[in-house]
């Protein structure tokens, strides 16, 4: 049996022709039959093998295709890092730089000029216009801005002066206080093994935060600011008259003050002058006593000595006419001295 085996294999590579020599390259080849992978190495190799298939992907539904071509973008949250600034209730409205201010008066100009430009397009151009503005004009739109923070500053710290702010203060902290407390309390009833709906802290988010009477008064004090506010820009305006009075009293003042220091320069040369004067009559006049009474003067007594020597000489001139020679050349004497 084993040499039939034999002789009947050789025949049967016999017919199959002269065998090659060398590798042969085996070129498999595929197909899907049912559920399963058939995979075939070569038509000379008996008996194909089955693989269990991989099933290919399903086309997309379309309906499900649209919609997710119409689904919308999901908005992007508040950048990472950058603060939000806080808006005051009722407060006053920040001020704009110069730029802004130069794009909110040219932008409405740009668009009428070109109605067919896009937004973008329109603040690229005025962008442009900005970096080649004159420095001078470019300057004035800087004034007006600084002159508006100026003024926002003085309303922001009356605004903070005011009961409305301080109201509002004490809601927001209120507001603070109560979200820490409900935080707390949740934090409590995870931790404790409670419901949420037991937990006392979840009650403050049923409580309304504008009620009617707090809007009522909240215009009440709005309208009291404006109130004020109106005040301060009149005393202000006082203020700068006042200030101007000021300014031209303090400069009469000085002007005063300059026109007395004169005087009185001056009048301390007319006392010394005196002085001197009078000393110089005091000695002239030591050697003409008055007659009758032989009285001679002293810086003390000078003035009732030449009293009673004009009364000596008027009573009788003819007699005492030597002496009035004598008293002339004393005093023609003094004055070209002292005068």
């Amino acid at each position: 049996m084993g040499a039939s085996w034999w002789l009947s294999s050789k025949s049967a590579a016999r017919a199959r022709g002269p065998e090659r020599r060398g590798p042969t390259k085996r070129r498999p080849y595929f197909h899907t039959s049912g559920s399963h992978l058939v995979v075939r190495p070569h038509p000379s190799l008996p008996g194909p093998r089955l693989f269990p298939s991989v099933p290919s992907p399903s086309p997309p539904d379309p309906s499900q295709q649209r919609d997710w071509v119409l689904q919308p973008v999901k908005k992007r949250g508040w950048p990472k890092g950058k603060k939000r600034k806080k808006i005051l209730p009722n407060g006053p409205k920040a001020p704009v730089t110069g730029y802004v201010r130069f794009l909110n008066e040219r932008r409405e100009q740009i668009r009428t000029r070109h109605p067919d430009l896009p937004f973008p397009e329109i603040t690229k151009m005025l962008g442009a216009e900005w970096s080649k503005l004159q420095p001078a004009e470019k300057q004035r739109y800087l004034d007006e801005a600084e002159r508006e923070k100026q003024q926002y500053m003085k309303e922001l710290r009356a605004y903070q002066q005011s009961e409305a702010y301080k109201m509002c203060a004490e809601k927001i902290q209120e507001k603070k206080i109560k979200k820490e407390d409900s935080s707390s309390g949740l934090m409590n009833t995870l931790l404790n093994g409670h419901k949420g709906g037991d937990c006392d802290g979840f009650s403050t988010f049923d409580v309304p935060i504008f009620t009617e009477e707090f809007l009522d008064q909240n215009k009440a004090r709005e309208a009291e600011l404006r109130r004020l506010r109106k005040m301060n820009v009149a005393f202000e305006e006082q203020n700068a008259v006042l200030q101007r009075h000021t300014q031209s009293m303090s400069s009469a003042r000085e002007r005063l003050e300059q026109e007395l220091a004169l005087e009185e320069r001056r009048t301390l040369a007319l006392q010394q002058q005196l002085q001197a004067v009078r000393q110089a009559l005091t000695a002239s006049f030591a050697s003409l006593p008055v007659p009758g009474t032989g009285e001679t003067p002293t810086l003390s007594t000078l003035d009732f000595y030449m009293a009673r020597l004009h009364g000596a000489i008027e009573r009788d001139p003819a007699q005492h006419e030597k002496l009035i020679v004598r008293i002339k050349e004393i005093l023609a004497q003094v004055a070209s001295e002292h005068l």
